[in-house]
């Protein structure tokens, strides 16, 4: 979405905190980068804030998948034409899945996995975690990396 400052301002409008305005303008297409110009401050403020919403939503689908776990028990299901499998409405339902969506599939000892985007990436993150100690930033180490690499080409160049 391109950056229209006149309409950002309409859907900011009477929201009283910058973390508000952040929210709603995400909600809208508008990319962070976009988002942090026009309210004047920094990317990484705009990314802790969206990253911490996602986290949050992403914590509260789970706990409502939890309780939807405890009541949606073990279903047959056929294997289609083509391979094709239905997945059953209570368990759509309970993960939010709508037409379209899309699923991370993996096989392992057997089993058959089907994650959402979210829980994927929960899983990937809690992988990486064990790796990077407490306190380190991989993103604050690549840009330092990747300034130091630029201030070699540019002496080098």
């Amino acid at each position: 979405m391109h950056f229209d400052h006149s309409q950002m301002n309409e859907l900011s409008k009477g929201l009283s905190s910058k973390s508000e305005k952040m929210r709603v303008l995400a909600k809208a297409g508008y990319e962070r980068a976009d988002i942090a110009r026009f309210l004047g401050t920094r990317y990484q403020f705009v990314r802790n804030v969206l990253v911490n919403e996602e986290e949050r939503n992403a914590k509260l689908a789970a706990d409502s998948s939890e309780v939807a776990k405890e009541k949606v028990g073990p279903t047959k299901v056929r294997l289609g034409p083509e391979g094709r499998v239905l997945i059953p409405a209570p368990f759509r339902e309970a993960l939010g899945l709508s037409e379209g969506d899309t699923l991370v599939a993996s096989l392992e000892n057997g089993e058959l996995s089907l994650l959402t985007l979210p829980a994927a990436v929960r899983k990937a993150q809690a992988i990486i975690r064990k790796f990077v100690p407490a306190g380190v930033s991989l993103v604050d180490e690549l840009i330092d990396d990747r300034r130091k690499e630029a201030e070699s080409e540019k002496r080098n160049g």
